[in-house]
């Protein structure tokens, strides 16, 4: 073989080689892709199987984005939704007239007591009483549900709920204050860190931010299975759903009569 055949001969195989190792790098580069690709789906079915997760806790704790705690009547079919402004007035009328019976009711599993809190007060009249007061709800409902409702209707009460151009709950003395009234709130030092700290914060915009999604314009509001009622219709519709109206006790007024 001449020296030139030989020089073109090396040359080919060099070609065949250089060829040979494009084609090998390609396939390798490919199966990189391939298990980067299977890698990243299954990290996405994993966040995807703990979103979904998330999601049913949120759904089961506050219906999602529509929060509110159930304050009775868990596994009743009916549901009653009840939006307030903890510094409103005639939230406060509607709780010392009408609170223990829609709790009675929800507690013989008449219906689903849900409660909503906004801020509309705050937003249209300035102050922070809404918003904050609210925040000490979450510190209250973190100690226990009896100590939330509690402290719910003695914040609303003829003796602490202060006038509407008041913004008494935006100072938390205050809402400690009221909250001595309450056994498991009394003397509470969780609680009271909690309320003087922004621990429930969140909790409370949360809150606000559901009850504005629901678009409420005025409280309260109330509504039964999605259909607003007429607070002053409150009382007929609760005796259809079954409700037995003295059971819930007197409006305030009566009671401070009979003193």
């Amino acid at each position: 073989m001449s020296k030139r055949n030989s020089q073109e001969a090396k040359r080919v195989a060099r070609e065949r080689l250089r060829v040979e190792r494009e084609k090998q790098a390609k396939k390798e580069k490919t199966r990189r892709q391939l298990v980067v690709a299977a890698s990243v789906v299954a990290v996405l079915a994993v966040v995807a199987g703990i979103t979904v997760f998330v999601a049913g806790m949120n759904d089961k704790d506050s219906s999602g984005t529509d929060m509110a705690v159930t304050a009775g009547g868990a596994k009743a079919k009916k549901t009653i939704d009840l939006y307030e402004d903890l510094r409103c007035p005639a939230c406060a009328q509607l709780e010392q007239t009408m609170g223990e019976t829609l709790k009675q009711g929800a507690d013989d599993g008449k219906y689903k007591l849900r409660l909503h809190f906004g801020s509309i007060i705050d937003d249209n009249m300035g102050g922070e009483g809404s918003k904050n007061a609210t925040r000490a709800l979450g510190a209250a409902k973190a100690v226990s549900l009896k100590a939330f409702t509690e402290y719910h209707e003695t914040l609303y009460s003829k003796e602490f709920h202060p006038a509407e151009q008041e913004d008494k709950f935006a100072d938390n003395k205050y809402l400690l204050k009221v909250a001595d009234e309450v056994p498991e709130l009394k003397n509470n030092k969780t609680f009271e860190k909690a309320v003087k700290s922004s621990k429930y914060d969140k909790w409370a915009k949360d809150m606000i931010s559901s009850f504005k999604g629901a678009e409420v314009q005025s409280t309260p509001t109330v509504k039964i299975d999605g259909k607003k009622v007429e607070p002053q219709n409150l009382p007929a519709e609760l005796k259809k759903m079954g409700v037995d109206l003295k059971s819930g006790g007197e409006p305030e007024e009566k009671k401070e009569e009979k003193k």
